[in-house]
């Protein structure tokens, strides 16, 4: 029994001294020292042994045992010893190398856009309203003036939650309940996501945003629409611009027109970025329908207002000369740099 436990120990304490890392300093303790060990089985063995015999081996097991786990530990603490220098070598800082410039953030396109038309309408003395992107079928279409059986619900492809909620399609909710609030006049705009069951291309996406004006006060006329949007076209996109008014229908104002304005990069004498028309369209607008105001508790006879539309990436697109809507949204880095 003695000569097997030193032939034990002494197997046990080679390897130990061999072994090439902390992996295997576990690996040699199971195989000696773990339940199925080999010095654990000896101490299984001990049946075996004369009773009188029985303390002396005892006493030469546990003494094995105490020698492999005093080697195993003095292994340990050297590889780990050596771990640590290698790490705090591997991460020396070297002060004379040149400092690394930290590389910051900016603004996105859509935002640098969105907060260049705040300030030309804070400036008029508008105030910028946001409201909620869940909204209700009464808010979104009916209050204004678009029923259950109107052909423009059609035309604007919902994403409903139920046959109440839905995620809004423009921001004209937002205008509504200002309206409801009572108190005028009211010069707003109201910037927000909007969302619509579109193919995602170069000029579509199921999600983007929309900026919504509002005018209410009285005596406020089609002169005035067209006076604010006038200067609002000139401020964004420079004062040689001119703009164009046509026809147009919305169940939400009448008369409705959309605005043109002259292209920035010709001048209007019309090129490839107008498509030889010299006018580029921008947004929608018109004088706010009486049936809205009865809806919100305005009296029409009293009161009159005018309201505008005008899509957030469409503006980016041809401030920033950018032929693809989807580019604002796919954080390509080597794009978004240019700003």
């Amino acid at each position: 029994m003695k000569e097997k436990l030193s032939q034990i120990m002494d197997s046990a304490l080679e390897q130990i001294e061999k072994s090439g890392g902390l992996d295997k300093l576990n690996d040699i303790r199971v195989a000696f020292l773990g339940k199925k060990g080999e010095l654990t089985s000896v101490l299984k063995a001990m049946k075996d042994v004369a009773p009188e015999d029985r303390p002396k081996v005892g006493q030469m097991v546990n003494e094995a045992r105490a020698k492999i786990e005093a080697k195993l530990e003095e292994k340990k603490t050297a590889f780990e010893k050596a771990l640590r220098e290698e790490k705090m070598k591997a991460e020396v800082i070297d002060v004379t190398l040149p400092g690394r410039k930290m590389e910051m953030g900016h603004r996105h396109p859509n935002t640098i856009t969105l907060e260049e038309v705040e300030k030309i309408f804070i400036g008029m003395g508008y105030e910028v309203v946001e409201g909620p992107e869940v909204e209700y079928d009464y808010y979104n279409f009916e209050a204004l003036n678009i029923p259950a059986n109107h052909p423009a619900k059609d035309e604007q492809d919902t994403f409903y939650i139920n046959d109440k909620i839905l995620l809004r399609t423009q921001t004209s909710s937002v205008q509504v309940h200002e309206m409801e609030k009572g108190k005028l006049p009211i010069r707003m705009i109201s910037p927000g996501r909007v969302f619509r069951s579109d193919d995602v291309d170069a000029t579509h996406s199921p999600s983007f945003h929309q900026i919504e004006g509002l005018v209410i006060d009285k005596n406020v006329t089609f002169a005035d629409l067209k006076g604010t949007l006038e200067q609002f076209a000139k401020q964004l996109f420079g004062e040689e611009t001119r703009v164009k008014f046509r026809p147009h229908h919305f169940p939400f104002t009448e008369p409705s027109a959309e605005m043109d304005v002259t292209c920035f990069k010709c001048g209007g004498k019309g090129c490839r970025f107008c498509k030889g028309e010299g006018w580029i369209e921008i947004l929608g607008c018109g004088m706010v329908h009486p049936h809205v105001f009865e809806m919100s508790g305005i009296d029409p006879e009293e009161y009159k207002g005018f309201a505008f539309g005008v899509g957030l990436e469409r503006i980016a697109l041809l401030k920033y000369e950018i032929d693809d809507m989807r580019l604002l949204y796919e954080n390509d880095k080597r794009f978004l740099d240019q700003f």
